[in-house]
């Protein structure tokens, strides 16, 4: 059960935006819920077209407003910013959405009082960097949707493989959400059976690497066929906002400023972590391999090699 008096806004109005908005009142998991964009007609129209159902789906409060709405926030949800086209990688929209941002940052910060801010805007691990560099929030209350949705989308096909529930697969990604992310196959399991025993015991044959690429190619498949990514990425942040909401401490590899943590440091990516109200509790050290390990290294000198060229 959410707070009696709880407050979630949106900044971003758009395709994610507002299916977040949508799957957050759904979830009912605040009693208020706005939405801020440029395009204040845009806000004014999806807050009232949600609010329309109002009725199926219980009381709360759903309006548009400006930033200074940030003020008595519990999360700030930031999904503003130019959308991926196709072809174009999450970082080539790395100096577009900067830009974008810089320009959100001073406003939210008029108005700020303790909210825990989750960036969702691409290159997200980029953007969250970003927003905890120039606002000084400390670093475990900016947090990003990081690679949930990049495990989402790989336990689904682990569940399409092995034909089971997607609530018995257990799989994740980590490191940058994007062209680096790492899968991490050795931890990856089904009902608590190791994925690669289960498989052998099941004689089911799974090209990992195929599995690897379909999964890092799936945004830019939607994107091709769709035109943009939103009902996936909107759940995952709605997950993310329930566990916030509700002081979970739920486990979910999203994204925060590193600060040591494999020996890795001054880079935004995910790596499991407890979530609960006061945003990022802790980030685990979580066992994997010299070669796991070694690809998350790599995927961390990406990152600041585009921070380097963008900040």
């Amino acid at each position: 059960m959410a707070k009696a008096k709880s407050k979630i806004v949106v900044i971003g109005a758009g395709f994610v935006g507002a299916s977040t908005a949508s799957a957050i009142a759904m979830d009912h998991i605040a009693s208020e819920l706005v939405l801020i964009d440029v395009n204040k007609e845009k806000a004014y129209g999806e807050a009232l077209d949600l609010n329309h159902g109002l009725s199926m789906m219980g009381q709360m409060s759903i309006h548009d407003g400006g930033y200074e709405e940030v003020k008595g926030a519990d999360i700030i949800v930031l999904t503003a910013g130019a959308n991926r086209k196709p072809g174009e990688t999450r970082l080539d929209l790395a100096r577009k959405n900067v830009g974008i941002v810089r320009t959100i940052i001073p406003e939210i910060m008029k108005h700020y009082d303790g909210a825990i801010i989750l960036v969702v805007s691409n290159p997200v691990d980029v953007i969250t960097y970003l927003v905890q560099k120039e606002t000084g929030i400390p670093a475990r209350k900016v947090i990003s949707s990081g690679t949930l949705l990049d495990s989402s989308r790989l336990r689904y096909e682990l569940s399409n493989l092995c034909n089971v529930d997607i609530g018995n697969v257990n799989a994740q990604f980590i490191g940058e959400h994007g062209d680096s992310a790492v899968p991490l196959w050795s931890t990856a399991s089904i009902a608590g059976e190791i994925l690669d025993d289960y498989l052998a015991l099941n004689n089911i044959e799974l090209n990992k690497e195929e599995m690897y690429l379909k999964v890092q190619q799936a945004g830019a498949t939607v994107i091709k066929n769709k035109g943009a990514t939103y009902y996936g990425i909107a759940l995952c942040v709605t997950r993310i906002c329930e566990a916030i909401m509700k002081n979970q401490n739920t486990i979910l590899p999203v994204g925060s400023l590193m600060d040591g943590t494999f020996g890795i440091s001054d880079v935004v990516f995910s790596i499991p972590s407890i979530v609960n109200a006061h945003g990022v509790e802790k980030v685990l050290e979580i066992k994997m391999t010299d070669e796991e390990m070694a690809l998350l290294k790599l995927s961390a000198e990406k990152l600041k090699e585009t921070l380097a060229e963008v900040m």
